[in-house]
């Protein structure tokens, strides 16, 4: 199957349908704002906009009209006019691909194609040539009007009239899928056989017959083979659903499935964006329909139909056509003794969408009745009469799913057409739609009717007149108020529903001719016939249940009423309410086939659906998909399984475990197969499942060995040592929490000791934990939180859920981890001083323990053992202590352990304080030698050795844990030279061939050689961090004559700038030409040499832009042109998209660019830019240009001058239009709050007293 044409053709599809549907609206007069006036009205004519409408096209009009404003009374026109388009569209597209779904297979009962010609080459549609040879009907005046247009060449007019007759005759044989249009859809069908652009060219042109071709054609009346193996399933040899053609052609009734999501992806991509909260209603279909992979579908259905059936009959050959069949390794199947026929199973299908399960329950049903001697006629009319049975809530699900299993009858049983067979499908219509608007609205007008009375009320005097029915009735309404929301989780109490639905016929029959009664049996006679079809199929109990779930834990207030009224336990997920469900559905030795997300086998807010699986049922198969595999489809990590209704205390469940095969769905497909074929292979497993309740919480972790479940089950926790949790959550980090560097440093409370402290001398700022990225021992510290008088904003200025619990635990040493993790956990030590966030969750323990506990965090054994806990790489305090502890008996090694956590701590903490976005950074190491190449090459040296020893640490404390834990057997002590998480920026691993013997400058290098890798550095990012420490030292952020941090915020002491003196007016121009005494180059250089002494200027200089650049131009000029182009992107990097220091911006000709510092900005700093800046710049321009012109005019390098002027009269127009911008702002004296952070700050002095932002700051992209 071409997915790709399917997909773009569905998407386009939709869109160029309710484009030209608009199009068809607004030339009557209709759009989305409204209803407009006619032109000129007559009583058989209409005229709007110069667009002329016959009498038929007129009342056509004025339907679709009543239609819009009776939908539109109680809601916003605007939706009721978009979803009255989608709805007009996806009706003519479902009938559309339905139609080249039936002529492509030869499935139109007189074998005219309708779309496309039976001629190659031919464009024209064969009904048009042969349209008195088709079984249509046509009246005397509908044949003398083909005649004429045939004459006049109307071929267009012509088409779509017999598309239509086309459509209302497939209502005999497909009545649910071709319902008889609304008159007024006729005037809107978005379908033309000219249009190059329109649905039925793309269509037939560009998506190829065989993505819609049924192959292998094979359904005579034969019991010696299952024929074709389905409109979704194609097979070769024995094997039920094995492709025909490896490279995916040749699949059939699918491709309505697929076409169906693709159709609406973009809507669902743009619900879920939206709806960060809860989905509504009207939504909930479409964004959380997935569609269900192949390969899927049939482990699913082979091992829940297939395996029910092959257990009660040992003699079966069913097996051996099943190709995902799961059996144990010993290969022995647990008989049951019990006979049942094949017209006695009943197969669920509760979420059914477009009918993918149930094709294939039908294709293993037919090999079952083939099996048992019955005929292939028998069989289908036996399998949609009397054993599947399917619900949605979406009626256009259910319309496709009825299609597909009409169109598989049909494909076994060619006069499957004529027999009048109706499936046991449906969907679940709400009550409250008793009577649709039209009724409401003529019932109003009377006045004489209460409606929230018709509303609830069955009753109607002189037609419903049985009491104990009409009881039944009233709780139908009751039941299905909030269907289709609720759907198949509905419950029904056990009434007799077929004894009701005849009443119904009854009342029918006997409604008196008023008009109440007329209303009645167009309302709710109609209505009640869908909710009591429902109510059948929801009493029901089922042998077998198979679906893949809605996805959805967002529940709008009446969803999630309900759901939390009855499945209170199990609300985490929609789907995890079903699997509960479904367990009611079933006889009590039934199955049930799902395909989930994986996170109810591991986390915390399963835990009573795992409980409740492991005590009370049995999980007889599953599958855990590789992560990342179903990304395709949707952003979620799933599994598939099959449950027992039942508990068996000495049987195996049996398991595939894909997680290290990375792949897509085919790879894992075929992963499995392997499994199946060699159960050997090495991910494979069968275990009890009462073994899962020896590791806490329960998680579904088959793979674990015996000594690790003794690991779990004989020793204590973690969370006996640790005090594990989460800290302060604000409720709003973006208005309560900063970036430590954003805000004044004198309003930051560093070094607190204790809660009462943090009261008593109550700064603005806190610094607190923040999760962040892969690293270990030390580090991501970088966040502050406004606690100021005891958090008194958090606590009474915010509308969101906020915690400020436990502040006995304030600012107390403790270690902290990332919850979300890509890689492995990685824990950190926090300082006294720092205050718990919430997504960085922390451990408090006695201090003698915490050494200890944080090397077995950062261990191998640790990773190891949350895999069974929580495999998802989610690490919350109830994952971490639930973790074994087991302390070693030994003192010295103990110690030992404690003094290597604390070498890779120091060490960790060295290199975080390197840079100056630590709030402890003191000075930059490069600075200390004598020359920057000397310097260089001792950070170099220095961070190798610290690398390295960090590395040897790391794998002797791996060692060490192995060793108390007691696995040698089961892992190495080996740490992956990427899993130390220093110097990630500064250098990387680069593997080499070891095999020559070298010399060597130290023992660091040897041990990596040794190892075949080497720690190449990367001299650019240094020389940048140079550079941005000496535009620090510039502003006066730092200081050559004292470490740390010098100025951020408060008064300016010049006096602490006496070897290398800061800026004066907060303003440093950067240009492409020397034009100022004090611009950035010239600044920098004098660093340069303050720092290294003058002698070596040129040296340095030279290595600085040897770093920066391949170039061979003066070392100047490529440090100027860093500065120019480079500079600000490498700050934005480093500070995060917060930048402290802001670019003065005119634009891309760079005629202007000027950096201040934040800290120092007042209201007058524009204006100062702008007058002692930007204008002195012009001024040089201007002088420049006047020079220019007088070479050109003496022919003295014309056409060098002649550039440059070309350059700065563009500089120059930039400037001007800039120097605009600067004006405005400049005269509105715009302060700043540093509180307020960057980002505010940020739009604050680029944005008039008149709300118009003038962009005169480098974009923060």
């Amino acid at each position: 199957m071409d997915k790709v044409a399917l997909r773009n053709f569905a998407v386009n599809a939709k869109e160029k349908m309710e484009d030209d549907i608009k199009r068809k609206l607004e030339l009557m007069g209709i759009t989305e704002k409204g209803i407009g006036e006619e032109t000129v009205k007559e009583d058989d004519y209409l005229k709007i906009n110069g667009q002329e409408f016959n009498e038929k096209e007129v009342k056509q009009r004025e339907k679709i009209i009543e239609v819009l404003k009776t939908r539109g009374k109680n809601e916003d026109f605007k939706k009721c006019f978009n979803e009255f388009v989608e709805e007009i569209a996806y009706t003519w597209f479902n009938r559309i691909i339905a139609i080249r779904f039936m002529e492509v297979n030869d499935y139109i009962p007189d074998g005219i194609k309708i779309l496309s010609s039976d001629r190659e080459n031919d464009r024209e549609p064969q009904i048009i040539r042969e349209v008195f040879d088709t079984d249509l009907e046509f009246s005397n005046d509908e044949k003398n009007n083909v005649y004429k247009l045939k004459e006049e060449n109307k071929i267009e007019e012509l088409f779509k009239f017999l598309f239509i007759k086309r459509c209302n005759k497939l209502n005999e044989i497909l009545p649910e899928l071709f319902e008889e249009a609304e008159d007024y859809s006729e005037l809107l069908l978005p379908i033309s056989i000219n249009d190059e652009e329109g649905i039925l060219r793309k269509l037939v042109d560009e998506v190829g017959e065989e993505n819609f071709k049924i192959k292998n054609k094979n359904n005579e009346n034969k019991n010696n083979g299952i024929g074709l193996a389905g409109l979704y399933n194609i097979r070769i040899s024995n094997n039920i659903g094995i492709s025909s053609d490896e490279k995916g052609i040749g699949s059939q009734v699918e491709v309505i499935g697929w076409l169906y999501q693709y159709y609406n992806e973009k809507k669902k991509n743009e619900i879920v964006g939206m709806n960060k909260g809860t989905i509504a209603k009207e939504d909930i279909p479409i964004a959380t329909q997935i569609f269900t992979t192949d390969w899927v579908v049939k482990y699913m259905v082979q091992n829940s139909l297939g395996k029910y059936w092959i257990e009660r009959n040992p003699d079966s050959k069913l097996k051996d056509k099943l190709e995902y069949f799961v059996t144990p390794k010993n290969e022995e199947i647990a008989y049951i003794d019990e006979k049942i026929s094949p017209e006695e199973i009943k197969f669920l299908e509760p979420c059914m969408g477009s009918g993918h399960i149930l094709v294939h329950a039908f294709d293993i049903l037919m090999e079952i009745y083939r099996e048992a001697g019955y005929s292939d006629r028998e069989a289908v009319k036996n399998i949609i009469e009397k054993n599947i049975y399917g619900l949605d809530i979406d009626k256009r699900a259910y319309q496709l799913t009825y299609f597909a299993v009409m169109i598989k009858g049909r494909e076994y049983d060619r006069r499957f057409f004529t027999r009048g067979i109706s499936p046991n499908l449906t969907y679940t219509e709400e009550s409250y739609l008793l009577f649709d608007n039209e009724s409401k609205k003529i019932l109003e007008n009377s006045k004489k009717i209460n409606m929230d009375e018709l509303r609830t009320n069955f009753y109607l005097d002189g037609v419903t007149t049985d009491d104990k029915q009409n009881q039944v009735g009233e709780y139908l309404i009751r039941t299905f108020e909030d269907a289709r929301e609720i759907g198949s989780l509905i419950k029904v109490e056990n009434f007799d529903y077929d004894s009701f639905d005849r009443y119904l016929d009854e009342c029918r029959d006997r409604y008196t001719g008023s008009l109440m009664g007329e209303i009645w049996k167009e309302n709710v006679y109609s209505t009640m016939k869908q909710i009591v079809k429902t109510a059948k199929i929801l009493k029901n109990k089922y042998h077998v249940v198979c679906t893949n779930p809605p996805y959805l834990n967002k529940y709008n207030p009446k969803l999630k009423k309900f759901v939390e009224g009855n499945y209170k336990d199990y609300k985490g997920d929609l789907f995890s309410v079903f699997m509960v469900r479904a367990f009611d559905f079933l006889v009590e030795d039934g199955y049930s086939g799902w395909m989930t997300p994986n996170v109810w086998m591991f986390i915390k807010t399963y835990e009573e659906l795992r409980k409740y699986i492991i005590e009370d049922k049995k999980i007889e198969s599953l599958i855990q998909i590789a992560k990342g595999s179903f990304y395709k489809e949707a952003t979620v990590d799933v599994i598939t399984f099959v449950l027992g209704n039942f508990k068996k205390m000495d049987s195996k469940g049996l398991f595939i475990r894909l997680d290290d095969y990375k792949g897509d769905m085919e790879f894992q497909s075929k992963k499995v197969l392997e499994a199946l074929e060699n159960k050997n292979c090495g991910y494979f497993y069968e275990t009890n499942e009462k073994n899962f309740e020896k590791i806490p919480g329960s998680p579904i972790a088959y793979w674990v060995s015996d000594k690790v479940r003794e690991i779990f089950e004989k020793n204590i926790f973690f969370g006996e040592y640790g005090n594990t949790k989460k800290g302060v959550l604000t409720g709003n980090d973006l208005k309560y929490t900063r970036l430590w560097y954003e805000v004044s440093l004198k309003k930051i409370g560093f070094l607190l000791r204790n809660y009462e402290e943090m009261i008593e001398k109550n700064y603005k700022w806190t610094p607190a934990t923040s999760g962040g990225s892969f690293r270990k021992w030390y580090g991501n510290l970088e966040v502050v939180i406004n606690m100021e008088n005891d958090s008194y904003e958090i606590k009474y200025c915010n509308n969101n859920n906020f915690r400020l619990r436990d502040n006995i635990y304030y600012f107390k040493k403790c270690i902290t981890w990332s919850e979300i993790s890509s890689k492995l956990l990685s824990n950190r030590f926090v300082p006294e001083g720092v205050l718990f966030g919430n997504s960085g969750p922390t451990c408090f323990m006695k201090e003698n323990y915490l050494l200890y506990l944080s090397s077995f965090l950062n261990s191998t054994i640790s990773m190891s053992l949350l895999k069974f806990l929580s495999p998802t790489l989610t690490f919350g305090p109830e994952q971490i202590k639930r973790l074994p502890l087991i302390f070693s008996e030994s003192f010295e090694i103990k110690e030992k352990i404690d003094i290597l956590a604390q070498q890779n701590i120091d060490i960790s903490k060295e290199e975080w304080d390197s840079r100056e976005t630590s709030w402890d950074f003191e000075k930059l190491s490069l600075i200390d030698r004598k020359d920057l190449k000397t310097a260089y090459e001792n950070y170099c040296s220095h961070w190798r050795d610290n690398f390295v020893q960090l590395h040897k640490n790391e794998e002797e404390l791996n060692r060490l844990f192995i060793e108390i834990y007691e696995l040698q057997d089961e892992m190495d002590e080996k740490v992956s030279f990427d899993d130390i998480t220093i110097l990630k920026k500064e250098a990387k691993i680069v593997e080499i061939d070891n095999s020559i013997p070298k010399n060597f400058s130290s023992e660091s290098e040897k041990y990596l050689y040794d190892r075949g890798v080497s720690l190449e550095f990367n001299k650019n990012v240094l020389i940048k961090q140079f550079i941005s420490y000496a535009v620090g030292c510039m502003f006066g952020r730092y200081s050559l004559d004292e470490e740390g941090l010098v100025f951020a915020g408060g008064e300016f002491d010049k006096n602490k700038y006496s070897k290398f003196i800061s800026d004066e007016d907060n303003c440093i121009p950067i240009t492409d030409s020397e034009y100022f005494s004090d611009d950035i180059v010239t600044r920098f250089v004098e660093f340069v040499k303050i720092v290294y002494g003058e002698e070596t200027l040129e040296e340095n200089l030279k290595f600085i832009s040897q770093a920066l650049s391949n170039k061979n131009d003066a070392p100047k000029d490529i440090i100027r042109e860093y500065f120019l182009k480079n500079f600000y992107e490498d700050h934005l990097k480093r500070y995060k998209k917060r930048p402290i220091y802001w670019l003065y911006d005119a634009g891309k000709k760079n005629g202007f660019k000027a950096l201040i510092y934040m800290h120092r900005y007042n209201e007058q700093t524009t204006a100062k830019v702008r007058i002692g800046y930007l204008h002195e710049l012009q001024k040089h321009y201007e002088r420049r240009a006047s020079f220019l012109k007088d070479e050109i005019e003496s022919n003295n390098n014309r056409k060098k001058a002649e550039q440059e002027l070309k350059k700065i009269k563009s500089q120059l127009d930039e400037c001007k239009q800039f120097d605009e911008k600067m004006n405005h702002l400049s005269s509105e004296y715009i302060s700043i709050d540093l509180d307020d952070g960057v980002k505010v700050n940020y739009e604050k002095v680029q944005t008039g007293r008149d709300g118009k932002k003038y962009e005169i700051l480098g974009k923060v992209k």
